[in-house]
């Protein structure tokens, strides 16, 4: 018999997860359905979003084989009735608090800093980039960890060195962009880019790295289908781009410069967007979605 939620000590909720305390060394990290854009958390959710991206963690950090925090599998039995399939149970670790960005194209708010100043968190780049054009090499582009409802900070890797010494961040860089370019290696065999994507790591008792919360989702990466890739323009992926195309919309009546709570998403935009984190899912790990244990 699996044990109830409120069996286990609830110690934080973010946008998406919530994390509780098994024991000492123990917790249970439960994605939820809810969905966020532009600082705002966003409804209706969208079903099964908290399986999807907790199905394709599971199968990247299989297919990474680097240290990670898992101390379960996807139907361990300390997880509890309904929240099988969409949890992860995983081992109590210090974080590192930074988050570790890894870029091999140029978009987003990398294409912003490099329109300001030519670079991306300090590091130069050549003149004439426009918007999606594959950088010389991947970059390490942290940020830091924003509270909820703020914007995570672009900051440079010698704020880094500072924040947490030399050694770490020289750890960090080197890790991240391992990790970057052995994701984008097997999803480039998929047909599918990896643009860029965020890790956060915690560390052993010896100091050394574990890749920790959630892996190369949707919500993490940008995706982008290879086929259709063109430069010069932004690129169609597999994440939450369609919510922001509506939100952005004169439809949905939302301007996003003012403090005013976004309206509820049509049922054709939920739909949609449900649809395309499954394609991810099952075009990345090569599953049928329908075979992930829920429940």
């Amino acid at each position: 018999m699996r044990p109830a939620l409120d069996s286990y000590t609830f110690l934080a909720s973010g946008k998406v997860r919530e994390i509780y305390q098994i024991d000492d060394d123990t917790l249970l990290m439960v994605a939820s359905d809810r969905i966020s854009a532009y600082d705002h958390i966003l409804s209706p959710a969208i079903p099964d979003k908290g399986a999807i991206l907790t199905a394709m963690s599971f199968y990247w950090f299989d297919a990474l084989g680097v240290p990670n925090h898992l101390a379960g599998g996807p139907t361990d039995e300390r997880i509890p009735d309904g929240c099988v399939g969409r949890s992860m149970v995983v081992r109590k670790l210090p974080m590192v608090p930074v988050e570790c960005v890894a870029r091999g194209y140029l978009t987003g708010s990398g294409l912003i800093d490099y329109r300001a100043t030519g670079a991306v968190c300090g590091v130069a780049l050549p003149d004439g980039l426009e918007e999606a054009d594959k950088l010389p090499e991947p970059i390490f582009t942290p940020a830091t960890k924003a509270e909820q409802g703020d914007h995570d900070e672009n900051i440079s890797f010698e704020a880094v060195a500072a924040q947490v010494g030399a050694e770490l961040a020289d750890d960090l860089r080197r890790t991240t962009l391992d990790i970057y370019r052995r994701g984008a290696e097997l999803a480039a065999q998929r047909g599918i880019i990896l643009a860029d994507t965020k890790f956060e790591f915690g560390r052993e008792t010896d100091g050394s790295l574990v890749l920790a919360d959630e892996v190369l989702t949707p919500d993490s990466s940008r995706y982008w289908e290879a086929a259709g890739y063109t430069p010069g323009q932004v690129q169609p992926s597999f994440d939450k781009q369609i919510v922001r195309n509506w939100l952005t919309s004169p439809e949905s009546g939302w301007d996003r410069a003012s403090d005013a709570t976004p309206p509820a998403l049509p049922a054709d935009v939920v739909t949609r967007t449900r649809q395309r984190y499954i394609e991810a899912y099952e075009w990345i790990s090569q599953k049928s979605f329908a075979d992930w244990p829920q429940g």
